[in-house]
């Protein structure tokens, strides 16, 4: 192992990460970008939950599409700095609403976390899911008129009331007077073609025109984890299903 130390300053032992796993994450983002390949971001991202991280000034950033992430960097060897670690804090970022931006000083940031990236690690225990019942659907969609369908509102193991609120509140502030959704299962009597959806009360007629409404759910996508499919129908496309968000 590597010889590096680090010095905490941070106010209580219990704040301190993991010393191996701060040094792997070190020595990783001393790999140049293009030689980055599947084996490294999965020891990047076995690693960095637990590491020690510092914040950032500034300490909030916005990206370039309007994203709010808290701004961290990595600890260099002797540093003496506040231990900042994305495990023991992530009831903070996700009922604050922000994602996770690392080394944002590089040319480059090293890693960027979306709100759903850390909703899917505070549910799951991962940052990402390969497999999962959501369907592949995206934007719009269309249910048979001789479909069998079963709907329901997402549990909070699905959708945490901290999430719908951000969601509603984006909403809104876009125009949607009352956002509504629900969860739709499909094939739901088959075991192995079973889907689910989660549904909002969007169409592009809610919206000035295609663009603003595909720019729209590509939005509030961040807000969720990258394996949930998330599709608009009309609100009366499907009786007694939508619920306010």
């Amino acid at each position: 192992m590597s010889n590096i130390h680090f010095f905490d300053a941070s106010n209580g032992a219990g704040n301190f990460g993991d010393l191996e796993k701060t040094i792997a994450v070190n020595n990783l983002l001393e790999i140049p970008l293009p030689e980055r390949d599947g084996k490294w971001i999965a020891a990047f991202i076995e690693n960095i939950s637990e590491a020690n991280l510092q914040v950032a000034e500034p300490e909030i950033i916005m990206s370039t599409e309007g994203f709010p992430y808290f701004n961290l960097k990595t600890v260099a060897n002797g540093e003496n700095f506040h231990a900042y670690v994305i495990k023991n804090k992530l009831s903070t970022l996700l009922k604050s609403g922000f994602g996770v931006a690392i080394n944002t000083h590089k040319e480059q940031p090293d890693w960027m976390f979306s709100y759903g990236d850390l909703l899917n690690l505070e549910l799951n225990g991962e940052y990402y899911t390969d497999e999962s019942l959501f369907s592949k659907n995206t934007g719009d969609f269309a249910i048979g008129s001789d479909e069998e369908i079963l709907v329901g509102q997402p549990s909070e193991e699905i959708l945490p009331a901290y999430v719908r609120r951000h969601m509603s509140e984006f909403l809104q502030y876009s125009g949607v007077r009352n956002p509504m959704v629900m969860l739709i299962a499909r094939n739901y009597t088959d075991e192995e073609k079973v889907s689910q959806d989660l549904v909002l009360n969007l169409t592009p007629k809610n919206f000035a025109n295609e663009r603003e409404y595909q720019q729209s759910m590509n939005t509030i996508s961040w807000f969720l984890p990258k394996h949930y499919s998330l599709v608009g129908l009309d609100s009366e496309a499907v009786e007694s299903g939508f619920q306010p968000l």
